[in-house]
C-alpha cells in the first residue's frame, strides 16, 4: 500500500463484506474466505512471492505459485472472521453479527500469528494522527476498530434500499469511531510533541553498509577474506560517523559479524575477535552488533553488546539471542525434520530460538548506563515482545536487520519499517533500527523517522534519541488484551445463543 492509498483501509473490505451478505451457507461463507485469502495475498504481497525466488534460486512464477498455495496460512484470519460473522447472523441482528465478526478477525490473528506479522493497522503508519491510537490496544485494538468501519460502510451501502435512517445510522457509527481515533491520536501527538527532554539524549552512530550476500562473497573471496571485508567497511564507516561529531554507542546491522562471537570456531576466528574488541576499545565507544552465538544445543542468531576494555581487562560484553527465527530461512519446524525435506530445501536455515526477552545494559564513556531492548529481525513484529522489554524497565529499543532479500522488492522492506515502528507507537520507547542495506531508521516517540537512510545507499546516519522514562500507555499496563478479549466476547456471541435458544433467522443471507 502507497502512503497516499491509507483511508482506502477504512473501506477496502466493504464490498466483500456485501458478498458474504449473500452468502446462505456456512460452506458458502468458508469458500468465500478462501479466495479472499487468494486475492489479497496476489494483490498486496505478490513481492514476496517473487523474494522467495530470489532466496531459493528458484523462478518467479513457482515462487509466486507457491506464495498462492500458502495464502489461507498467511493470512489466516478470514476464514474465522467468515465463519464467526456468518453463525452469529443466525443469531443476532447486525450491530452484534459486524462485532462478531471483528472479534474473530483479532481473535484468528493472535491465535495463529503470521509469518510476517501483518495486520490492517499497519496500513495506517502514514497517518500521524490515527497511528497514535495504537497504544491503547496495540495493532491488534487497530485492527478490530478498522474492521468494524468496514462493517459500517458496507451496513450503510446495504441499507440504501431501505430509507435513509438505515442508511445514515451505522454511517454515524462508522465515522464516530474514526473522529474518536483522530481526536485521541491529535491529543496524545501534542502531548507527546511538548515534553521535553529530562535526561540527555543519546547519539548512537548507525552503519548501513550497503553490503548483501555474504555467501557469495564467502564464494568469491573466501569465507575468511570475505569477513574481512565485512569488518574493514564497518571500521572505516564507523570511524567516519565517529569523527564527525560526539557519539555514545556505533550500532551495526544482524549477522555483521558472521560467525561466533566469543566463541571462537578457529585460530582466525579468535583474531577476529581480537581484532573487533580493539577496534571498540580504540573507538572508545560500546558497539551492537548481530553475530552469531552457539552452545551444546545449537547455533544462534545473536546480538552482542561490546565494550571497550579497561587497562589490563579482557573486554566485557552481554549477548542477546534471537528469539522469533524466520520460518524456513533460520529454521525447519521439528516435525519437518527429515532428510528427505533437507535435500528439497537445503537452504533451510538450522538455528535455535532464544528464549528470555532481555533489557541489556548499553554502557557509555560519560558513566551513563541505558537499559536498551534488543530486537533482531522477525522480533520487530511481535507486540508482546515490546510491552515485555517496557516491563523489563527499557529506555530504548535497537533493531538489527537485514532485509537483503528485498533488494529487488523494497516493498518488504518498507512493510518491515511500517511493523517495527508499532513497537515504539505502542511502548513510547524511540528505536534505532539499522539494517545491512535499508531501510535504517530512528523513530522517536510518536513514530516518526527524524533520521535514516534508504534502500541500497551505502552510508552512516547518526541517531540521537531521548533516553527520559517513556510515558504510561495502556498496551503495556494491560498486555496485549485485544485478542484475548476478542476471543472471549467471540465464544459468548456464538456459545450462549447456541446453548439456549434456536436460531433467530433461518437465511442469514437476507439483507438486514
Amino acid at each position: 500500500m502507497q502512503a497516499w492509498t491509507w483511508p482506502i483501509i477504512f473501506f477496502g473490505l466493504a464490498p466483500w463484506l456485501l458478498a458474504l451478505d449473500t452468502v446462505r451457507t456456512l460452506r458458502g461463507a468458508a469458500a468465500s474466505a478462501l479466495v479472499l485469502c487468494v486475492v489479497f495475498v496476489a494483490a498486496i504481497f505478490a513481492w514476496f512471492g517473487f523474494s522467495i525466488a530470489v532466496y531459493s534460486a528458484g523462478n518467479a512464477a513457482a515462487g509466486l505459485t507457491a506464495l498462492l498455495v500458502c495464502a489461507p496460512l498467511l493470512q489466516p484470519q478470514f476464514l474465522p472472521f467468515a465463519l464467526a460473522r456468518h453463525l452469529a447472523g443466525r443469531w443476532h441482528g447486525r450491530v452484534l453479527q459486524a462485532v462478531a465478526g471483528a472479534c474473530g478477525y483479532v481473535a484468528a490473528e493472535w491465535l495463529f500469528p503470521k509469518l510476517l506479522g501483518d495486520t490492517l493497522a499497519h496500513g495506517l503508519y502514514p497517518s500521524a494522527v490515527l497511528r497514535q491510537t495504537a497504544d491503547l490496544g496495540g495493532t491488534a485494538g487497530v485492527t478490530l476498530a478498522l474492521v468494524v468501519v468496514n462493517e459500517c460502510v458496507a451496513a450503510a451501502i446495504a441499507g440504501q434500499t431501505r430509507g435513509r435512517r438505515a442508511m445514515l445510522a451505522p454511517l454515524a457509527i462508522g465515522a464516530g469511531i474514526v473522529v474518536a481515533m483522530s481526536v485521541y491520536g491529535a491529543a496524545r501527538l501534542s502531548s507527546l510533541s511538548s515534553q521535553t527532554m529530562q535526561e540527555k539524549p543519546v547519539r548512537v552512530g548507525m552503519i548501513q553498509s550497503n553490503i548483501a550476500g555474504y555467501e557469495r562473497l564467502g564464494r568469491e573471496m573466501g569465507k575468511y577474506e570475505a569477513v574481512q571485508y565485512v569488518l574493514d567497511t564497518h571500521y572505516t564507516m564507523s570511524q567516519q560517523a565517529i569523527d564527525s561529531g560526539r557519539l555514545d554507542a556505533l550500532l551495526w546491522s544482524e549477522t555483521v559479524y558472521p560467525t561466533t562471537f566469543g566463541r571462537p570456531k578457529s585460530e582466525g576466528g579468535a583474531e577476529l575477535d581480537v581484532e573487533l574488541a580493539r577496534f571498540v576499545t580504540r573507538a572508545g565507544l560500546p558497539l551492537v552488533f548481530g553475530t552469531y552465538d552457539s552452545d551444546e544445543g545449537g547455533e544462534y542468531n545473536a546480538a552482542v553488546f561490546l565494550e571497550p576494555a579497561l587497562p589490563g581487562a579482557a573486554p566485557r560484553f552481554d549477548l542477546y539471542r534471537k528469539i522469533h527465527l524466520f520460518l524456513f530461512t533460520e529454521y525447519m519446524p521439528s516435525w519437518l525434520e527429515w532428510p528427505t525435506i533437507r535435500q528439497w530445501l537445503p537452504w533451510a536455515g538450522t538455528w535455535k530460538p532464544g528464549s528470555v526477552v532481555r533489557v541489556l545494559p548499553l554502557r557509555l564513556a560519560d558513566g551513563r548506563e541505558i537499559p536498551v531492548l534488543p530486537m533482531i529481525c522477525l522480533d520487530d513484529v511481535v507486540t508482546e515482545m515490546g510491552i515485555q522489554g517496557a516491563r523489563l524497565g527499557a529506555r530504548l529499543i535497537f533493531t538489527m536487520s537485514n532485509d537483503s532479500w528485498f533488494t529487488e522488492h523494497p516493498d518488504g522492506a518498507r512493510l518491515h519499517l511500517a511493523v517495527a515502528a508499532f513497537r515504539t507507537i505502542e511502548t513510547r520507547l524511540p528505536q534505532l533500527r539499522v539494517t545491512a542495506n535499508g531501510i535504517s531508521a530512528v523513530f522517536d516517540r510518536t513514530g516518526a523517522i527524524t533520521a535514516g537512510a534508504g534502500m541500497g545507499e551505502r552510508t552512516w546516519i547518526v541517531g540521537e534519541a531521548s533516553t527520559s522514562a517513556p510515558p504510561a500507555t495502556l498496551l503495556v499496563a494491560w498486555g496485549n488484551w485485544p485478542g484475548p478479549v476478542s476471543l472471549v466476547a467471540l465464544l459468548l456471541l456464538l456459545g450462549v445463543p447456541y446453548l439456549t435458544r434456536r436460531p433467530r433467522v433461518a437465511d442469514p443471507g437476507r439483507a438486514r
